[in-house]
C-alpha cells in the first residue's frame, strides 16, 4: 500500500481510499456519536446548510462550533464529551470549524471515505487493511487551512501502524508522531489545543488523546442535500 500525507485541507490526495483526521475535535465526535448510538452524522460546511438539513432529514439534533464556540441555537456543541449516553435523536448534523469541511472535501476526491481519531485507532487499522486499497490518502483538517501538529500526529501514528510504502510527507508524520512521549503529549502542543484551552475546554485534549477504546470505524456513505452522510 501506497500512503500518502495531507497536511492542510488544500492539499486533497486522489487516492480510492482516504482517512480523515480532526482529533481535536471533529472526528473524534462523530466516532462518539455513532458509538453512543446516533444512527448517521450529517456533515456540513456552513450552519445555514446545517438547520435546513436538520429540518428535512430529522428528527436530528444540531451540533458544531466556530472557533471553539457553541453555535447559537444549536443543541451541542463539538465535544465528544457531549455525545455520551442516550442519542438525543436518530440523526445529528454537525457543522464544525475545519473537520466537516474537510469530510465534504474528501468526498469528491476518494471513493471511500474513513473517519480516524485516536479514539479508534486499532479499529482503523484493522478496516484500513480489510480494505485492501493500494493507495491512501490520510487527510489532515489541520487549522484554518493551516498544518496543526495534533492531526499530524495522528497521521503519524496511523501511517506507522500500517507499515506500507510512505511517501516522504507519511515518513515526515511518522517522525514527528514518534518525537512525542505520549498521545496526549502529541495532541497538548497543537494550536487546537491552546484553542480549546482558551474557550475553558480543556479536558477534550484528554479525552481525546485516548486510544483504541471505542471499536467502531465512521464511514461516508454518500451526500445528503449539500451535506455528507456518516455512519457505521
Amino acid at each position: 500500500m501506497r500512503i500518502h500525507v495531507s497536511f492542510t485541507p488544500a492539499e486533497p490526495i486522489d487516492a480510492p481510499l482516504a482517512v480523515v483526521i480532526d482529533v481535536l475535535r471533529a472526528t473524534s465526535t462523530i466516532t462518539q456519536a455513532l458509538t453512543s448510538g446516533y444512527t448517521r452524522v450529517l456533515c456540513c460546511t456552513e450552519i445555514e446548510e446545517a438547520k435546513a438539513l436538520a429540518a428535512e432529514h430529522g428528527p436530528a439534533v444540531l451540533g458544531g462550533e466556530r472557533k471553539c464556540v457553541h453555535i447559537p441555537g444549536f443543541d451541542f456543541g463539538n465535544s465528544p464529551r457531549e455525545y455520551l449516553g442516550e442519542p438525543a435523536a436518530p440523526t445529528l448534523v454537525l457543522s464544525t470549524t475545519n473537520g466537516t469541511r474537510l469530510l465534504v472535501t474528501a468526498a469528491a476526491h476518494s471513493e471511500r471515505v474513513l473517519v480516524a481519531s485516536l479514539l479508534n485507532l486499532e479499529a482503523l487499522i484493522a478496516a484500513v487493511h480489510a480494505d485492501g486499497a493500494d493507495d491512501l490518502a490520510i487527510l489532515c483538517a489541520g487549522v484554518r487551512g493551516e498544518l496543526c501538529l495534533d492531526d499530524a500526529y495522528v497521521a503519524g501514528r496511523i501511517a506507522e501502524l500500517l507499515d506500507g510504502d510512505y511517501t516522504d510527507s507519511a515518513t515526515a508524520a511518522i517522525r514527528l508522531a514518534r518525537s512525542f512521549a505520549s498521545a496526549e503529549d502529541g495532541l497538548s502542543v497543537s494550536q487546537s489545543a491552546r484553542n480549546l484551552i482558551d474557550a475553558n475546554l480543556a479536558e477534550d485534549i484528554s479525552y481525546c488523546a485516548r486510544e483504541s477504546i471505542l471499536p467502531v470505524v465512521p464511514r461516508l456513505v454518500g451526500t445528503v442535500g449539500t451535506g455528507v452522510e456518516v455512519t457505521l
